[in-house]
């Protein structure tokens, strides 16, 4: 693997609520790290304006991490406007089930080829990586092991004609298991060795290291890098420590 193609599939997450903080960040990192993702606080913020500001600012691609769900026709005619501010990858909920997926999809598709541009790809959430076992069976009233409830949410997804899902770093050999290898995994809750957290609310985390040896797709880093002091030396540092895992 290639260091261009790792880069690409690093995704810093963007999760603050300011332009001026955002935008630092993004010209600060870009020059290592220059795909993002946009979330729920900084897009209810400012809205599609941001997305072009981020890519003035260095931005080469951008995931925009919105986890639509609602009935069909509303997240299709969402994910259709969405669709026209170029962005790279969106997101849906699996729960959203088969019907929504496949009218979100031909949506984006249809979108896409009327603005010439390439279809943005279309991942679908399985399970937050807040939730663990417990909450999954108590509190969502889901029976059965997450292993099982995520290889569900991931073929249905697969079913639907969507290009991957998002899950923890723990669940892509058993996505991969009923998915196949080209089905992309975009894998969040990304904690490098370096960096030391107390009250963490995602509990299915995982170093880069050890998603790349189970065949994460993508990773989203968000807080190792905002954290830090210094947001170009720790990307630098995440990208390093994607490399030497990557090599394995």
């Amino acid at each position: 693997m290639n260091p261009a193609s790792l880069k690409e599939r690093i995704y810093v997450a963007l999760d603050v609520n300011t332009r001026e903080r955002a935008l630092q960040v993004v010209r600060a990192v870009s020059p290592v790290l220059s795909s993002f993702k946009v979330g729920m606080e900084l897009f209810y913020f400012f809205g599609p304006d941001i997305l072009r500001e981020l890519r003035a600012a260095g931005a080469q691609r951008i995931f925009l991490d919105l986890k639509l769900h609602d009935i069909p026709n509303t997240v299709a005619r969402a994910a259709a406007v969405l669709t026209k501010s170029g962005v790279d990858m969106m997101t849906v909920h699996a729960s959203g089930g088969s019907r929504m997926m496949e009218t979100v999809l031909r949506a984006v598709a249809d979108q896409a080829a009327a603005e010439g541009i390439p279809r943005p790809r279309v991942v679908a959430v399985t399970q937050l990586t807040s939730t663990d076992q417990k909450m999954l069976n108590e509190e969502l009233g889901i029976p059965g092991s997450m292993t099982e409830v995520v290889q569900q949410y991931a073929r249905l997804a697969q079913q639907s004609g969507l290009d991957g899902v998002v899950a923890s770093a723990e669940e892509v050999p058993l996505i991969r298991e009923v998915c196949g290898p080209d089905f992309l995994t975009v894998v969040p809750g990304i904690r490098p060795a370096f960096y030391q957290a107390e009250g963490d609310d995602q509990r299915r985390v995982a170093t880069p290291r050890q998603a790349l040896e189970r065949g994460a797709g993508c990773l989203v880093i968000g807080r190792p890098i905002l954290r830090s002091p210094d947001w170009r030396e720790a990307a630098e540092a995440v990208l390093a420590e994607c490399a030497e895992g990557s090599r394995l």
